[in-house]
């Protein structure tokens, strides 16, 4: 298996940037492009009649927020000499990721975990793990190292 080309969802999380910097490390012998993904969930405000999206205006204030910090993120991408984008979707995450990895081609999806167990994995679900299941690549799922792991 030939890598080239590595897509990398980040929420800004802890987990989601200790993804990146393996990426980076994993992508820099194989000189693979990386492809930054955000994707943006609308939340929806739910009104007394019906649901309501948020405004255009707070759609474009929190993409500009969402480009801002993808920035900083592909500097390191291009600092350690690699090709880099970044792409923004709008939806529900595990479904944007796995139809950017699609569309873009992409040989390997690297992506952080919360590891959420119990009550909160029921209700919120798991990103990772959909994707897992569904995506069209091999997925690699980075755990933050624990803190017994480090010593």
């Amino acid at each position: 298996m030939t890598i080239h080309h590595i897509l990398v969802p980040l929420d800004f999380s802890p987990y989601a940037v200790h993804a990146l910097e393996y990426a980076i490390t994993l992508a820099t012998p194989l000189q693979a492009r990386v492809t930054l993904l955000h994707v943006i969930q609308p939340p929806i405000i739910a009104g007394a009649d019906a649901d309501v999206w948020p405004s255009a205006v707070f759609l474009e204030e929190c993409e500009a927020a969402v480009a801002r910090d993808l920035d900083d993120c592909l500097a390191r991408v291009t600092s350690a000499g690699l090709a880099g984008e970044m792409v923004v979707r709008h939806g529900a995450p595990f479904q944007e990721i796995i139809d950017t990895a699609r569309a873009r081609q992409v040989d390997l999806i690297i992506m952080g975990t919360h590891g959420r167990t119990g009550l909160a994995h029921l209700l919120l679900g798991s990103v990772a793990e959909r994707v897992v299941r569904l995506a069209p690549c091999p997925v690699l799922v980075a755990r933050q190292p624990t803190p017994a792991a480090v010593a």
